[in-house]
């Protein structure tokens, strides 16, 4: 398919039927919603690029429990009269691994966007200690009580701390003298990251372009999908969102009523749009939740570099 062809018609095309046919950067691998955490290699930045550049800042939480790194990818391109377009992607080491220079080279050819990977100080594709915590509104347990931990033992809802060291200090300090188009500011996040793109979809203003792919919604029991669908419409005039999901995972596909992400998803898309905000449910056929994560990334740039 071609960039052409991905593109959103305005906003009546509700359901977006994306096929994909092969691996894409060859990480697609075995239905298996676990991550492979072998250690990473060079990446593009290390490597270098003919059609980009790239500069690397550190930054470290409030509390000094989790250390980030990331990496800002700037066109060579020269940018447009109002700036480039900017997208910022969550899980940012396991970002840097995916990009590839032929997936730069196609965006240099449209309108390139800045792209910022948010990722942690590790040689690992995820910290999965720093985003469980990071990425996970805060929630409350059946009696009330605040809920610390997750099944696994890691510390949970920091996702209004992460979004105010992104928002307040990440951000101001990676854009800092960039060409930007602030009004074309994104946010990308796949699985637990995908989830706090739709945290931040209710409770913040500072992005305008959402994409949010195969979030965990389980982890909320739909509780954001409710929130979304009940703010006033004025709250979300000046958004675009885009839910990515692939419907690979049996367990998924077939889900009883009660645990139907996709069909809550779906809804949930459909209920938007009927109030004239926009919103769009894209579907992978086939994808995996894993597969997910390479193909909804060049997804959402390819849109991003569209003029």
């Amino acid at each position: 398919m071609n960039a052409s062809g991905r593109r959103l018609t305005g906003y009546k095309t509700l359901i977006s039927l994306i096929c994909i046919t092969g691996c894409i950067a060859g990480a697609c691998s075995v239905a298996n919603a676990r991550p492979n955490m072998a250690p990473l290699g060079p990446n593009i930045a290390d490597k270098g690029s003919a059609v980009y550049h790239f500069t690397v800042k550190t930054f470290d939480s409030a509390d000094g429990q989790r250390h980030y790194k990331v990496w800002t990818a700037i066109p060579d391109k020269a940018p447009p009269v109002k700036g480039y377009p900017v997208l910022y992607m969550l899980d940012g080491n396991s970002v840097m691994d995916k990009l590839s220079e032929p997936l730069l080279e196609k965006l240099s050819q449209h309108n390139p966007p800045v792209i910022i990977a948010v990722g942690y100080q590790t040689d690992l594709p995820f910290d999965l200690k720093g985003r469980t915590y990071d990425y996970t509104p805060e929630a409350a347990s059946r009696d009330g009580s605040a809920l610390q931990l997750d099944r696994r033992g890691r510390p949970t809802g920091g996702s209004l701390i992460f979004r105010k060291l992104l928002e307040g200090t990440i951000a101001p300090q990676t854009e800092q003298n960039l060409p930007l188009n602030t009004a074309r500011r994104g946010v990308w996040g796949h699985s637990f990251a995908g989830l706090w793109v739709l945290d931040s979809y209710v409770n913040s203003d500072f992005f305008h372009q959402y994409y949010a792919a195969s979030p965990s919604l389980g982890q909320m029991d739909f509780g954001l999908l409710t929130q979304m669908v009940s703010l006033p419409v004025d709250r979300l005039r000046d958004k675009q969102l885009f839910l990515m999901e692939g419907d690979g995972d049996p367990q998924r596909k077939n889900a009883a009523p009660g645990n139907d992400v996709l069909g809550a998803v779906s809804k949930t898309v459909t209920q938007l749009h009927d109030k004239g905000i926009a919103a769009s449910y894209l579907l992978f056929p086939g994808l995996s939740h894993g597969q997910m994560f390479p193909a909804s990334l060049e997804e959402a740039l390819l849109r991003v570099s569209q003029p």
